[in-house]
């Protein structure tokens, strides 16, 4: 058997907003709809779904998030996550300027937990809170090819 991550997928309180950072930090929109009916009722596991998506894919083409704003059933708020709690929690991306990705974070009200850290003498990164509370972490390889 042969195995490929395909997406993450993310739900989100407002997807606008959300495609504006990840598009600011070099993403691409590569595809967007709205769907419902039987065979999402059925994918998903949810009587009535109805949603707006997003497919975003990073520049090298290998990674993509995908995103839902629920229109029916209602999106249920929760607290943001926090690193050690456990599932998913956070979405990891390479940048090659990390001080520029901040900045671009800043500009939608997003910051890191606490700050920017350097791993060995390999990386520095950070954990950056985002839209809809999702944790991003960005990280910069010191040592470049």
């Amino acid at each position: 058997m042969t195995i490929k991550l395909e997406n993450v997928g993310i739900a989100v309180r407002d997807l606008e907003a959300t495609i504006a950072f990840f598009t600011d930090l070099g993403l691409t929109v590569i595809g967007r709809d709205t769907v419902s009916g039987e065979w999402t009722d059925t994918a998903v596991g949810l009587d009535d779904n109805h949603a707006k998506i997003a497919m975003l894919q990073t520049p090298d083409g290998n990674g993509r998030l995908e995103l839902f704003e629920y229109i029916h059933p209602k999106a249920i708020e929760s607290e943001p996550t926090q690193p050690n709690e456990i599932g998913m929690h956070r979405v990891a991306f390479s940048v090659d300027d990390i001080d520029k990705a901040l900045e671009i974070a800043a500009k939608h009200g997003c910051h890191p937990l606490r700050g920017v850290a350097t791993y060995e003498d390999l990386y520095k990164l950070t954990y950056v809170r985002g839209p809809s509370g999702i944790i991003v972490m960005l990280a910069e390889a010191l040592k470049k090819n």
